[in-house]
C-alpha cells in the first residue's frame, strides 16, 4: 500500500499543544434507580399513556439491593468501563409518594444510594435526572400521573428541594453536579412527559420555581435543561429559561449526520456563549432497531453510529455525553444495555452478569481511555473521507488518546503523526472490530506501537472498526480512567 492509494491509506495528524476545548464533564451511561412495578390503570384517565409500558427501559434493570454479589459485579463493570459522567435517574414517586410524605428508605431509594455511593467513591460526576413525577397527588385532573406536569409548582419545587437536602446535606454526596427536573418534555421534536391535559404550558415556570426554592434553601446545584429530544433544532425564541439553568442538555436518537452536526454546533455555541456547559445526556440510534426484544441498539452497526456521534461531540466542543444506557432489561423497547442483568426468556435476574460484547467493548474503546475534564486537541484526517473519523484528547495527567473510527468495508493503513508535548511517550493500540467483538474470548489488550520515524506511527484499521492509540497501558482486567 502506498500513500497514493487514498482508498486504502490515510494520514492522521494530532497536535497535542493545540487545545480546542476543555470538557466540563466526561463520558458515561444512564444508570436507573427505578424498579417498582406499578399498574398503569389507563381506564381511570382521560389522558392515558399511549404505550404498553411507557417507562421503557428506564426501570427494572437493577437487581434487589439485597443481592450484594450482583451489585458488586455491576460496580466492577462501571469501574472497568471508566464511567465518569453518569446520568442517574429517579422519579418523584420514589421519595415523595404523597404530598409532604417522604420515604427515604424504600427499595428504590436504597438502589439510588448504592449508585451514588459508587459514584462518590470513584469520583464520577453525577447528572441527576428526575424522569417524571408519577404521583397522583400532584397530577392534573384526568391526566395519567406518569405523564402529568406538576399541578402545584410550589409543592413540586418543595419536594425536589427536600430530596436534594437529603442527598447533599444529610447523605453528604459531593458527586452530584447537575439536576434535570424532567425527561424529554415538549419543546423538542418529540415530548411526552409533561402533559397539561386540556391545557397547555411549558417547563419554564417549573424551572424558575425550582431554582427559587433551591436558592432559598442555600442549594447552589445548577439545573440543566431543556432535556429535549430528538436532536431538536436550536430556536432561541423557545428559550425563556436561561436565567434558571446552569447547563444545557439535549438528546439524540437518529445518529448525527451532517445536518445534525450543524444543529449540535449551534446548541454548543449557544451554551458556551453564556458560559454554560453543553451535554448530550442521551444518545443512541433507534433507526437500527426499536421495540420489544429487538437487538438493533446493541448491534455493531449501532456501535459504529454511537462512536461517530461521540467523536462528533468531542470535535464540536460538547462538555460530556451519556449513552442510553448502562443497565436495562432489554425486553421492552430495544436492547440498549451495556451489561446483561436480566434473563429475557425466564424473566428473572441473572446471577452472573455478562457484557453485551458489541455494545460494551465498542463503548469501552472510548470510555476507558478518556478521563473527565479532558482537553480535546486538534486532529485531522487526510484525505477527508466518510469512511474514517478521528478525535483526540489530552487527559489532565497529560496522557493522550487518539480515537479512530473506520466504517469502510476493507482494512485501511493509516499513519498517525503526533506533534507537541508528551508525544515521545509510549503508545498502545486497542481495537474493536465487527469480526472480533462477538468472540466470547475477546479482550481489550494493549499492543505497543513503536514509531516508524520521529513520532509517526503506522497502524492498520480493520474494516468496520473502532480503535484508540493512547499512552495508557491497561490490561483487560484494569479499571478504566475516571480522572
Amino acid at each position: 500500500m502506498t500513500q497514493k492509494d487514498p482508498a486504502k491509506y490515510a494520514s492522521i495528524r494530532v497536535n497535542a499543544d493545540s487545545i480546542l476545548h476543555t470538557m466540563r464533564g466526561g463520558i458515561g451511561a444512564s444508570w436507573h434507580a427505578m424498579s417498582k412495578e406499578i399498574p398503569l390503570e389507563n381506564e381511570n384517565y382521560d389522558y392515558p399513556v399511549r404505550y404498553q409500558n411507557p417507562r421503557g427501559s428506564a426501570y427494572g434493570g437493577n437487581p434487589p439491593v439485597s443481592e450484594k454479589k450482583m451489585w458488586d459485579q455491576i460496580c466492577w463493570h462501571a469501574s472497568w468501563l471508566g464511567l465518569n459522567f453518569i446520568r442517574v435517574e429517579l422519579s418523584q414517586r420514589m421519595y415523595e409518594p404523597e404530598r409532604n410524605v417522604f420515604d427515604w428508605n424504600n427499595e428504590e431509594m436504597q438502589a439510588l444510594y448504592k449508585i451514588l455511593d459508587w459514584c462518590e467513591s470513584n469520583n464520577a460526576d453525577v447528572f441527576l435526572q428526575q424522569m417524571w413525577g408519577h404521583v397522583e397527588w400532584n397530577a392534573f385532573s384526568g391526566v395519567h400521573p406518569l405523564l402529568s406536569a406538576p399541578r402545584a409548582l410550589d409543592d413540586f419545587a418543595a419536594g425536589i428541594t427536600g430530596l436534594l437536602g437529603r442527598l447533599l446535606h444529610k447523605k453528604k454526596y459531593t458527586c452530584i453536579k447537575y439536576l434535570s427536573i424532567a425527561n424529554e418534555p415538549p419543546g423538542g421534536t418529540w415530548g411526552y412527559w409533561w402533559s397539561f391535559g386540556q391545557g397547555s404550558g411549558t417547563i419554564t415556570p417549573a424551572l424558575k420555581k425550582v431554582r427559587e426554592y433551591l436558592d432559598a434553601a442555600g442549594i447552589k446545584l445548577p439545573l440543566s435543561g431543556p432535556d429535549w429530544t430528538n436532536l431538536p433544532p436550536l430556536d432561541p425564541g423557545k428559550i425563556d429559561f436561561d436565567e434558571s439553568i446552569g447547563a444545557y442538555d439535549i438528546h439524540s436518537y437518529s445518529g448525527i449526520d451532517a445536518n445534525g452536526e450543524k444543529i449540535l454546533r449551534k446548541w454548543i455555541c449557544w451554551a458556551h456563549s453564556r458560559n454554560k456547559p453543553f451535554y448530550l445526556t442521551e444518545f443512541g440510534n433507534m433507526n437500527l432497531g426499536w421495540g420489544g426484544a429487538n437487538p438493533g441498539p446493541k448491534s455493531f452497526e449501532a456501535a459504529l453510529s454511537n462512536a461517530s456521534d461521540m467523536l462528533c461531540c468531542l470535535n464540536e466542543g460538547a462538555d460530556g455525553m451519556n449513552r442510553w444506557s448502562f443497565i436495562n432489561r432489554g425486553d421492552i423497547d430495544g436492547q440498549w444495555q451495556l451489561i446483561q442483568t436480566w434473563d429475557r426468556e425466564k424473566k428473572k435476574y441473572l446471577k452472573k452478569i455478562q457484557p453485551e460484547n458489541s455494545a460494551y467493548f465498542s463503548f469501552a474503546i472510548m470510555s476507558r481511555y478518556m478521563g473527565k475534564y479532558a482537553a480535546v486537541i486538534r486532529s485531522s484526517v487526510d484525505p477527508v473521507s466518510a469512511e474514517i473519523r478521528a478525535a483526540a484528547v489530552k487527559n489532565r495527567t497529560g496522557d493522550l488518546s487518539v480515537f479512530l473510527l473506520h466504517k469502510g468495508e476493507q482494512s485501511m493503513r493509516v499513519s498517525v503523526d503526533m506533534n507537541g508535548h508528551n508525544v515521545e511517550s509510549k503508545l498502545y493500540l486497542y481495537q474493536v472490530s465487527q469480526k472480533t467483538v462477538f468472540d466470547k474470548a475477546f479482550r481489550l489488550e494493549p499492543i505497543e506501537i513503536k514509531p516508524d520515524e520521529g513520532s509517526r506511527r503506522s497502524i492498520t484499521l480493520p474494516e468496520k472498526s473502532i480503535s484508540v492509540l493512547t499512552n495508557y497501558y491497561l490490561t483487560s482486567t484494569d479499571s478504566g480512567i475516571i480522572e
